[in-house]
């Protein structure tokens, strides 16, 4: 079953300090993957906190295990820009996010 996460990302030890996002090795092939995921449904929202270090990732999947099986193909994790900080579960109680699409009656 589907489920709501909110997921923390941290920068690594291959992050560039003072650099941009646009301007750290290999952004076009991680915003690339991350547009993929945004695709699939399987992020729905994400973006750096600010004045943190921080990226926040709104992500609808079946396990924290999930999550980190398909973040671990992103260029920035395998060059340990990025790391994943922390996979939270997360209770939605006001507004609403968008539903997955339904394929022969699944998710």
């Amino acid at each position: 079953m589907l489920r709501v996460f909110a997921v923390t990302i941290d920068h690594g030890t291959g992050w560039r300090e003072g650099l941009p996002l646009e301007e750290q090795v290999e952004w076009h092939a991680h915003a690339s993957f991350m547009d993929s995921l945004v695709e699939e449904e399987f992020v729905l929202l994400g973006g750096p906190l600010e004045g943190t270090a921080e990226v926040l990732l709104i992500v609808r999947a079946e396990s924290p295990e999930q999550i980190s099986q398909r973040l671990a193909p992103d260029p920035w994790h395998k060059m340990d820009l990025l790391r994943i900080g922390r996979i939270l579960p997360w209770i939605l109680r006001l507004g609403s996010l968008p539903q997955p699409e339904r394929i022969d009656g699944r998710v």
